[in-house]
């Protein structure tokens, strides 16, 4: 499992303009840059752990970067993505950012826990699980919502997810 990318991000990825700069966001050991830059994909790969992400160092097309998400200094740049990927990661401050970081035309695959996960383990802090709708609420002003789902998952392992994949307009708002 650690290594395989999860079925929702490999189904959506095809939305992301071919070659795109595509921001991998807390993306721990790297399972979904590692898929992405195999797809020709210049990927951003950030996580706090440096230990995490030692094994990014060196594969062709990603650059492995090392932030605190949740202290107020990122993003550091005003970089934008044509995609930016979100896997089992929540912290609400940086929703709305993430819909400013994209490009138009931009699509954000986003995936976490939500509210029931806790039957089968962690997280089970509500501070990290999406209530209800909440990735629908947040994104459905900004962004167009191609898909989204929630619910209970049995594979890979059994939990209750949430997840979207929205594109940003071409056209401002």
């Amino acid at each position: 499992m650690s290594g395989t990318p999860s079925s929702w991000v490999v189904e959506h990825a095809a939305f992301i303009g071919k070659g795109g700069r595509v921001l991998d966001l807390a993306c721990g050991s790297g399972r979904h840059a590692i898929w992405l830059a195999g797809q020709g994909y210049m990927v951003d790969a950030v996580d706090r752990d440096p230990e995490a992400i030692a094994g990014l160092q060196g594969i062709a097309n990603i650059n492995a970067g090392i932030a605190d998400l949740e202290t107020g200094n990122w993003p550091a740049t005003d970089q934008r993505y044509d995609g930016i990927i979100v896997s089992r990661y929540l912290f609400r401050p940086l929703l709305e950012v993430l819909s400013q970081m994209l490009n138009p035309g931009g699509v954000l695959i986003y995936e976490t826990f939500m509210v029931g996960n806790e039957r089968y383990g962690r997280p089970s802090n509500p501070d990290y699980l999406l209530r209800p709708d909440e990735l629908k609420l947040v994104y459905t002003p900004l962004l167009e919502v191609r898909a989204f789902e929630q619910g209970k998952v049995e594979k890979p392992v059994p939990a209750v997810m949430q997840r979207i994949c929205a594109v940003k307009s071409h056209h401002p708002q």
